[in-house]
């Protein structure tokens, strides 16, 4: 299907869309670790990189990366229109969370990132966090 507006007019639509978060993951990830007893975690730490939890206490920074626009290909999701625009704007993210990573890791801190497919599922590696909570 066509899209009734021009290239222009969907490109200032769209700058007028402003992320959200990822709430529902993010909720499920507050509620695993809650099941798991770790504690110390704090949310909208005012740090670049924006992680979706910190410990900072450990210097843990937990990333809760959406399969889609972080570039897991575990549900083979891929937008056949507009098909450059879109990997390149994953290519984009991709990079971003790499220079995010170097970042933490050079100040010294522990990154975890965990898949959204993992955490709906629950296929979590939280030894690390249970180790240092």
């Amino acid at each position: 299907m066509a899209d009734t507006f021009s290239k222009e007019e969907r490109s200032a639509i769209m700058r007028k869309v402003k992320a959200k978060g990822n709430l529902s993951t993010e909720q499920r990830l507050i509620a695993i670790f809650k099941k798991n007893n770790i504690k110390g975690w704090r949310r909208k730490y005012p740090v670049i990189g924006k992680p979706d939890f910190v410990f900072t206490n450990k210097k843990i920074a937990v990333f809760a990366d959406g399969c889609f626009w972080h570039g897991h290909y575990c549900r083979n999701i891929i937008p056949k229109q507009n098909a450059v625009y879109w990997n390149k704007k994953r290519q984009r993210n991709i990079d971003r969370d790499q220079q995010i990573t170097e970042l933490f890791l050079r100040r010294g801190w522990v990154i975890l990132r965990f898949w959204e497919c993992d955490i709906k599922k629950e296929n979590l590696d939280l030894k690390c966090l249970m180790d240092h909570t």
